[in-house]
């Protein structure tokens, strides 16, 4: 009888992990996709193939011929998970015995995408598998396809945190992702008649077997009470929080593969369990609710990511979470710590913690409770070792996006952190009130309590003093914190704050987004370049020659006619892969412009209702993103989209120019065939209210043309790719505030452009919504009555970008060639670069050889 363990890796003799072929096969069979380089698994095809059934056997409890789909891809996925943990336990055996500093990044908030395929990449052998798949009967891209995506993030935050997380395994930098487990994602988006419909997005209902549960790890994590003094044996006063409930947070632990390397770091997400989930005495006299009390309650805290905050209970919830995982991060840390002999006056040593906004962020009170009242440090000492371990990166421009909780709420819910925060504000403005003894606005504006009307405690505030190092996410970003959002704290440490501009992974998104691409850079260039971004700077030569320049338009053809019949399978569009794909896919928000995209596709369409016979660039113009379910605006903007899509689409005086598709529940996944088949890449905010942004990285590094302003990483792409590369329209940061200065008055800019006043006059009037003059109302009112954004006064130099944009289109050769230099000279913006720039500035971390043997 066969066995499971078929597929366990093999001792190796070097950096390639040897599986023999069984002799009846005798090859070892490279890979198309990638190629089998240094790093890599090699497998034979049969040994794979081998495994899979038997996993299959074993793991799924099948047999071939009553096999599901979703059973062939858990057997390939364990099949895969093998290599994958012997790689992981090798990594954290010398992590323990090296006793290696260790980045921890918290996080509330991961976008991984799907792992079967990047891990597949990662290992080195996608091809391989594929092949035993194939030979096995079945569809290998329908198997990979079977994997539910873990919706465990919004957007760009999260998904910054997962290219993070790859490139620090990729870098052998030690290091732990600490997260919330959530039972349900970020829900799954139905477009019903034009409206975006939330769905629950149950992830795990199928099973999911990239993770480990660590029952054995749990800590108690307190919500509520009361605190009392007290002084201990020595006489030290302290203080003791007795809590209103106890909720126990349990491990699940996700490897994180880096690229051909052997470390394997570890992501750690925290569910939240009832410390006794059955009341068997409330059960006994007929209290069937009360029995199960505890475990509804304690479960909910991470039953959902993000709940709908604007009522009291969401607010609470959201609290709850944050300081749920926070806690469980850093009792398991210290856990760590004390394990290997370590005092915890040494914790700043051992951990450098990088907080991803202001999510984490009370995880500055939370070390200081743990060190003050569990562990005995003095103040000063503890508030020292929190410093010299806390990183904040600041990811918001918008400052209702700094969160502030209400005192009110925040002390019922964590008394004895509001005491901790009371004192560390103390101290901090009694510094703050000997450097400025005159200047008592500044102390306010500085204080970690805001008592300009409600009282509440700022969290972005709480993070600058807890910690050592403040940074921006763009040069943009960062000079406008210090000019600006957090102002006061540079001119009271101006050497807390740097610049670290973000990057994204390109394994993800080339290397496996993009194969058709990928194939064409590695017959020139080998592939070094996925691990070395910087060596796609060798296609500038390239971007000269003619036959490559073919091979190029070619590839993006086929890869355009890929996302075309997506499109039509998804949305029953035919689209055109022939013109030009104009994409915006993000998250729908005002300030991200999604409706002045909507503007110019409107003057387009008067234009071609005028003259039908106008000369014009064939366009596809796509979008996709998801509102907020509380967001009305945002979700209005989706049914602008599909109602302007639904009158374009069917009006045959445009119908061969024009197309508008709205692509529903818009992922990673979906990502990931989108940003391959761009032309044009709408990266439209207005000026200084990006942090960064990462799509406009992911489009670019793909061939993709920026439209843009200059806001957020913009910037340095324009920098790095050519201002002849780059379509650039718009008002500045410093145009935008003087406008608003003198007091800025839409209608005028709506009034004195004929194009501008026809375009929102159609919206208002009821043309694309079968008359009904009112749907679109709100949306109208808010340009020309408030225009929070600017959108009108960007109008005529986005419309006459846009018309650049048609005419350079024209020109393929030109275009090709844009497109070639627009991925050569990315490198910059690769996310290696950017945890390296953490590692040597910030985190002082070196990296740590694993060899699998």
């Amino acid at each position: 009888m066969a066995t499971k363990r078929a597929n366990k890796p093999a001792t190796k003799q070097s950096k390639t992990t040897e599986v023999p072929a069984p002799k009846s096969d005798g090859r070892q069979h490279g890979t198309k996709h990638l190629g089998i380089g240094e790093g890599s698994v090699a497998v034979s095809v049969e040994t794979l193939k081998k495994a899979i059934v038997a996993n299959l056997h074993y793991t799924q409890a099948r047999f071939p011929e009553v096999a599901t789909r979703n059973d062939y891809y858990l057997a390939v996925a364990h099949t895969v998970r093998d290599w994958l943990l012997h790689r992981w336990i090798t990594t954290v055996k010398t992590y323990h015995k090296m006793k290696s500093r260790t980045v921890c990044y918290l996080s509330a908030e991961f976008l991984l995408g799907p792992h079967l395929g990047n891990n597949l990449i990662n290992l080195g052998m996608y091809d391989q598998v594929r092949q035993a798949v194939q030979e096995l009967g079945h569809d290998f891209d329908a198997v990979l396809a079977q994997e539910e995506e873990p919706g465990l993030g919004n957007g760009g935050l999260g998904r910054l945190a997962a290219c993070f997380m790859d490139s620090l395994a990729t870098l052998e930098i030690p290091s732990i992702g600490y997260g919330i487990r959530y039972e349900f994602g970020i829900f799954d988006q139905f477009i019903k008649d034009g409206w975006q419909v939330e769905a629950t997005d149950k992830w795990l209902a199928l099973g999911n077997p990239w993770e480990i549960p660590r029952p054995e790890i749990g800590f108690n994590v307190k919500f509520g009470g009361y605190t009392e003094p007290f002084h201990d044996d020595a006489g030290n006063y302290r203080v003791r929080w007795i809590p209103h409930t106890t909720v126990k947070g349990t491990a699940f632990d996700t490897p994180i593969l880096g690229y051909r390397v052997g470390s394997a770091n570890l992501l750690r997400l925290w569910k939240a369990e009832a410390c006794e989930s059955f009341d068997f005495q409330a059960f006994n006299v007929g209290d069937y609710y009360g029995a199960v009390e505890e475990k509804m309650f304690s479960e909910n805290i991470t039953k959902i990511l993000y709940p709908n905050d604007e009522p009291l209970q969401g607010k609470t919830l959201r609290l709850q979470q944050q300081y749920f995982f926070v806690s469980c991060a850093l009792q398991d840390m210290m856990r760590i710590h004390l394990q290997t002999g370590k005092d915890v006056r040494n914790f700043h040593e051992k951990y450098a913690v990088q907080l991803n906004d202001t999510h984490p962020a009370i995880a500055v009170a939370e070390l200081m409770r743990l060190l003050v009242d569990e562990h005995g440090i003095g103040w000063e000492d503890a508030w020292d070792i929190t410093q010299k371990t806390f990183g904040y990166t600041n990811h918001t421009l918008l400052p209702e996006a700094l969160e502030k909780w209400p005192v009110k709420l925040f002390g019922e819910l964590l008394p004895r952190h509001l005491e901790i925060i009371y004192e560390v504000n103390r101290r901090f403005l009694d510094h703050v009130r000997q450097l400025y003894p005159d200047d008592a606005v500044r102390a306010g504006r500085l204080s970690l309590i805001d008592e300009s009307g409600e009282r509440y405690v700022r969290m972005a505030h709480l993070a600058c003093a807890g910690s050592h190092s403040i940074n921006g996410v763009a040069a943009l970003h960062t000079e406008l914190l210090k000019k600006d959002v957090l102002k006061d704290f540079f001119e009271l440490w101006p050497e807390k704050f740097s610049n670290k501009t973000n990057g994204v992974t390109p394994r993800r998104w080339i290397a496996l987004s993009n194969p058709r691409l990928t194939k064409l850079i590695c017959r020139h260039l080998g592939d070094g370049w996925i691990k070395k971004l910087e060596d796609l700077k060798k296609l500038e030569k390239l971007a000269e020659d003619r036959q490559f320049r073919a091979e190029w338009r070619e590839t993006k053809r086929l890869v355009k006619a890929d996302l075309a019949s997506y499109v039509k399978r998804e949305t029953g569009v035919t689209i055109d892969s022939g013109t030009l794909f104009d994409v915006q896919v993000k998250r729908i928000h005002e300030y991200k412009r999604q409706h002045l995209n909507l503007l110019h596709i409107v003057t387009l369409y008067n234009r071609l209702k005028k003259n039908p016979c106008l000369r014009m660039t064939p366009r596809t113009f796509i979008f996709g993103g998801k509102a907020a379910p509380g967001y009305f605006m945002a979700k209005l903007i989706i049914k602008l989209i599909n109602s302007v899509a639904a009158v374009v689409n069917n009006d045959p005086d445009v119908l061969r120019v024009l197309k508008v598709v709205f692509l529903p529940n818009y992922n990673v996944t979906l990502g990931q065939r989108v940003y391959p088949a761009a032309d044009l890449s709408e990266q439209i905010s207005t000026a200084g209210k990006e942090a960064s942004g990462t799509g406009n990285m992911k489009f670019a590094m793909n061939g993709a043309m920026t439209i843009g302003t200059l806001d957020g990483a913009n910037i340095e792409i324009r920098e790095q790719v050519g201002s002849d590369n780059f379509f650039l329209f718009g008002l500045t940061v410093e145009e935008v505030d003087k406008i608003r200065e003198s007091g800025y008055k839409p209608q005028e800019h709506c009034y004195k452009n004929p194009e501008l006043k026809e375009a929102l006059g159609k919206i208002a009037a009821g043309h694309f919504s079968h008359g009904d003059a009112g749907l679109f109302r709100p949306l109208v009112d808010s340009l020309l009555y408030d225009d929070r954004y600017m959108l009108l006064a960007d109008y005529p130099s986005y419309i006459q970008c846009q018309d650049r944009v048609g005419e350079a289109y024209r020109d393929e050769e030109a275009w090709t060639r844009m497109s070639i230099l627009n991925v050569a000279r990315m490198g910059y913006f690769s996310s290696d670069r950017s945890i390296q720039e953490y590692c040597n500035e910030i985190w002082k971390v070196e990296p740590v050889k694993i060899d699998i043997v």
